[in-house]
């Protein structure tokens, strides 16, 4: 299970919320991974350029071999950061494969953002992102207002209810790979 998302903020809401859904993929049995902030600095993907430098090429190997992904993004103005943005567009570099783009794998998403619309817009962004890739959006999605609810370092939130719906949206995108799997 791989997890991407966060933002440069090293321990940003968004990044904490993340690893919260991917506690929650863990409980079910799986390995998870998680590729936030820093690792997803990437030069602009582009299409025509096929050479990519070794963060770019990290995060193409991982999203290959992974059954299913959590992606978690902060809400920026109304819409996902251009951080996970650029991070999945470097799918596309999958298309050729036996298994391209996200074919086959459900995705988790959330949203954590200063206020409910941005919260829910880019959620229903990274939905159209997810379908467009040819994933499976889990049924749950998340959709956190940061003004709201905070994420501890501990792995926790002033908001239970936020736990537990970052952790069922883990667990059903580890359960549907386990049942693809099998």
């Amino acid at each position: 299970m791989l997890g991407i998302g966060g933002s440069l903020r090293e321990g940003s809401q968004s990044e904490r919320a993340l690893r919260i859904a991917l506690e929650g993929a863990a409980e079910v049995g799986v390995r998870t991974r998680l590729l936030s902030g820093p690792e997803l600095v990437l030069p602009f993907y582009d299409a025509g350029e096929p050479d990519r430098d070794e963060r770019a090429t990290t995060l193409i190997e991982a999203v290959r071999q992974a059954d299913g992904l959590i992606v978690v993004s902060p809400g920026y103005h109304g819409a996902l950061s251009g951080l996970v943005k650029n991070a999945l567009d470097y799918v596309e570099d999958l298309r050729d494969d036996q298994r391209p783009y996200l074919d086959g794998r459900a995705v988790g998403l959330a949203a954590v953002a200063y206020g409910w619309q941005a919260a829910v817009t880019t959620l229903e962004q990274l939905r159209t992102i997810t379908h467009a890739l040819r994933g499976w959006a889990t049924p749950l999605g998340g959709s956190i207002n940061s003004a709201e609810t905070k994420f501890d370092e501990g792995g926790g939130a002033s908001d239970e209810k936020s736990v537990r719906t970052l952790r069922l949206i883990g667990r059903q995108v580890a359960e549907f790979a386990v049942t693809r799997a099998a």
